[in-house]
């Protein structure tokens, strides 16, 4: 996985490649832990296009992303659209309702 972070005066972009599972997902914990602090007021967009795998771990850390930030989710293909259809969804992997 490989995460690409680019600063701008309004918005901070955060570019997900590759697979967000398994020790991955622990690593864009901490990388989002890190950014989380310094984002202030500004926005951020999470580009998934190019993300191939995103397991139930994953899903639950982009979910909670989008819960805090409100994050906008750049997705270009079937898939990163099915990612970020996930992410912004209100229920749990258990099929509970989310925060």
């Amino acid at each position: 996985m490989r995460i690409s972070i680019h600063e701008l005066p309004d918005v901070v972009m955060m570019k997900l490649e590759g697979r967000v599972s398994g020790p991955w997902t622990a690593e864009l914990g901490r990388a989002w832990q890190n950014l989380e602090t310094s984002l202030g007021s500004k926005r951020l967009s999470v580009d998934l296009s190019g993300l191939d795998f995103v397991d139930v771990g994953g899903a639950e850390l982009l979910r909670e992303i989008h819960q805090k930030t409100r994050a906008d989710f750049i997705a270009d293909s079937p898939l990163a659209k099915y990612f970020a259809e996930q992410a912004m969804s209100k229920f749990t992997r258990n099929g509970k309702k989310g925060a």
